[in-house]
């Protein structure tokens, strides 16, 4: 490969990586951190989503992982109210 056809195709590759972060990150609006307790076990975790009710869904999800070993205990625990809970618009 030549080093002109080499360079373009870098930078089409680069270009291509950059579109992709940057659709990625756009529709992120809202970065939401909850804190969860479940079973004497407590979590905190930091999602983001493009409204404030899925970042704070998707962080309680997060902080549950652990604390779960299964699908009961996982409903379970993201019916739980969470303890903290702190939002920013991104």
């Amino acid at each position: 490969m030549t080093s002109p056809a080499r360079t373009l195709t870098i930078l089409a590759v680069l270009g291509f990586v950059a579109f992709l972060l940057w659709t990625t990150l756009a529709a992120q609006r809202v970065e939401c951190t909850v804190t969860v307790e479940f079973r004497g076990e407590r979590r905190t975790a930091t999602a983001s989503a493009t409204a404030e009710d899925g970042a704070v869904e998707q962080a309680q999800t997060a902080a549950c992982g652990p604390m779960t070993d299964g699908m009961d205990a996982s409903i379970a625990c993201s019916r739980v109210p969470p303890l903290a809970r702190q939002c920013r618009a991104l």
